[in-house]
């Protein structure tokens, strides 16, 4: 008996390296889309305040421009407010368009202006409706157009809750898959067990006794696997913002500490609840039905 329950052990040992690696990849898959998820509202928050609204104006002296700037600057919809004058718009201009116009003209047509980005709450086409007619109220004379993308606003509102309802019917799918998922690999690992756990049954072990280290080894590979999961999203998070700064914006220490969390959670009781439940399952098999 001692023989064969030895046998049985080391036949089962190569199938929970597969079954680590295995739940490993899919907590990680999970981690990636929660994480979208959970960024979803940022992103669109990072997006939206990075649509620029220029304040032309008309000719005039430094401190009529710096009043018109404080009064933007003090609003509540406004931040980084920034004056733009001729030779700067002429700069951006060139650079935008990777052209020097000023081979073909002598004077700079382009008018001096204020460039704010406003808060991710006003970025709608209602509210900066409101911004555009408070400003012309407040420098009739002074202001020539209050300009910003209309279509990019618009397309911005629509696709952010398209976005969210996609992210949010993904996750739930991808979570019944990496339940069924990490049920089944673990079930795999657990059929390479069954003669040794039938065998402890046999020579009088309870079933408390059978179940108790299978358990144990569950967590610890539930563990390993969360481990490996969390680290590997740490570095692709790392990795995503190194080629794309924009991404440190989004960051958030407590909801990602949150998911982290989370993946552990998952990997630990769905581990526990499958191995336990294999475990009775070929408790009550009969000897011949294991072959």
């Amino acid at each position: 008996m001692s023989a064969v329950g030895k046998s049985s052990l080391k036949r089962g040992r190569p199938s929970y390296i597969y079954s680590i690696v295995g739940v490993a990849l899919v907590l990680l898959m999970m981690g990636i889309v929660g994480w979208m998820f959970l960024n979803s509202k940022s992103m669109t928050k990072v997006f939206k305040e990075d649509v620029k609204i220029s304040v032309y104006l008309r000719t005039m002296n430094k401190d009529t421009i710096s009043q018109i700037q404080q009064f933007i600057a003090s609003q509540p919809y406004s931040k980084d407010v920034r004056y733009i004058d001729k030779e700067e718009a002429k700069k951006i201009w060139n650079e935008e368009n990777n052209e020097d116009w000023a081979q073909f003209l002598d004077v700079n047509p382009l008018p001096e202006s204020i460039d704010f980005f406003a808060k991710a709450e006003y970025v709608n086409r209602d509210s900066l409706e409101v911004i555009q007619k408070n400003i012309y109220a407040a420098f009739p004379y002074q202001v020539t157009e209050v300009n910003y993308p209309p279509v990019l606003v618009n397309n911005l509102d629509a696709k952010a809750k398209q976005v969210g309802l996609v992210i949010m019917v993904i996750a739930i799918i991808l979570g019944v898959v990496v339940i069924i998922s990490i049920d089944n690999t673990i079930k795999l690992a657990m059929f390479s067990n069954r003669f040794l756990i039938k065998t402890m049954q046999m020579v009088g072990a309870t079933r408390s006794f059978i179940a108790r280290p299978m358990n144990v080894r569950a967590i610890i590979n539930g563990v390993i696997s969360s481990s490996i999961a969390v680290v590997l999203l740490f570095i692709l998070i790392m990795w995503a913002e190194s080629y794309f700064p924009e991404m440190k914006k989004i960051r958030d220490i407590k909801l990602t500490a949150i998911l982290f969390a989370c993946i552990f959670f998952v990997g630990i009781a769905i581990s526990v609840y499958s191995t336990h439940r294999s475990v009775l399952k070929y408790l009550k098999m009969k000897l011949d039905d294991l072959y």
